[in-house]
């Protein structure tokens, strides 16, 4: 078994360390939803803050702890990418973004917004990664992995901090799953304070990648993603993202598109909140399972927001 990476106290830490703009964001159960559902539903909301994701908890804390003003590059989907943008405008630094040259228009714009160079590369978010490793070399400049820094998992593990101690007795954690940063972050955190928490990792069917890696016990690569969900569309993971997910795990789903679009929907309808395919994953895997949450409590963290006009039509009307 391999040492964890991850600590509680370094998590609780964070909490000191990261921009207040992307903590405390709401958390709440919602009726509709869950009588809908047979189940009560909480969800985590993590769409309310200047890039609507998550991923602004782990790119200011890299950024905080990160000391220098060297430039650096990265590879994003979209959500990360704008994150790390965001955090290094508030410090001065410099950041390249490789993305895939079909990313999100809105992601590209936004990240392009936010002072960071963006570079279309390759057919996919894996691609663009490659991209993004062999220009830092070749300009000398760092790269910075979402799912291999730690500092990124650490600030992700602080929204279950908000959650877990602002709603007891939850009797079970659905989790989107892309690199694995997200869930690191969070399963250590409930592993510590609720250890009879029931952790369930989601993802796209058409992005197995990492799901099969846990079920397995080694890395799978898959030749190629076909999903809706940009945000989990992992083909190639990464080694220290898995060894981070040891012993965090309690099960694991795949939920088809349609699966998702519909949870996008119920969203939308019973909550008012517009989602992202891979802030979706958490419902749809109630949509997918029916019996997976019935007479549960279970929460689910919506961890994305960005969607285009074009996507906002055909997902959500």
């Amino acid at each position: 078994m391999t040492a964890q990476r991850l600590r509680l106290e370094r998590i609780e830490a964070a909490l000191e360390q990261i921009d207040p703009v992307f903590l405390a964001s709401p958390q709440y159960g919602c009726e509709p939803l869950g009588e809908a559902l047979g189940c009560q539903v909480v969800l985590k909301v993590e769409t309310q803050n200047p890039i609507r994701s998550f991923k602004g908890r782990g790119a200011s804390l890299f950024v905080e702890r990160d000391a220098g003003s060297d430039d650096l590059v990265c590879a994003s989907a979209g959500n990360f990418g704008q994150a790390l943008a965001y955090a290094c405008r508030a410090h001065g630094r410099r950041l390249t973004v490789f993305a895939s040259r079909h990313a999100n228009p809105l992601k590209l714009e936004r990240m392009r917004a936010l002072g960071a160079e963006v570079v279309q590369a390759g057919d996919d978010f894996d691609a663009a990664k490659d991209a993004a490793r062999s220009h830092a070399a070749a300009v000398g400049t760092r790269y910075v992995e979402d799912g291999r820094e730690l500092a990124i998992s650490e600030g992700a593990g602080t929204l279950a901090l908000e959650l877990v101690r602002g709603t007891p007795q939850l009797d079970m954690l659905l989790v989107p799953l892309g690199n694995g940063a997200l869930l690191a972050g969070v399963g250590t955190v409930a592993r510590a304070l609720a250890p009879d928490l029931r952790v369930v990792a989601v993802s796209a069917a058409g992005a197995p990648a990492m799901v099969e890696s846990l079920r397995r016990g080694y890395l799978v690569r898959t030749p190629g993603v076909d999903t809706i969900a940009d945000g989990v569309a992992v083909r190639e993971p990464v080694p220290e993202a898995l060894s981070d997910l040891e012993g965090l795990v309690d099960d694991t789903l795949l939920v088809a598109d349609d699966a998702i679009v519909k949870a996008m929907r119920g969203l939308h309808e019973h909550a008012g909140l517009v989602v992202e395919p891979a802030g979706a994953v958490g419902l749809a895997a109630l949509l997918h399972v029916p019996e997976l949450g019935r007479g549960r409590r279970v929460a689910t963290i919506v961890c994305g927001g960005n969607l285009t006009a074009q996507q906002r039509a055909a997902w959500l009307s």
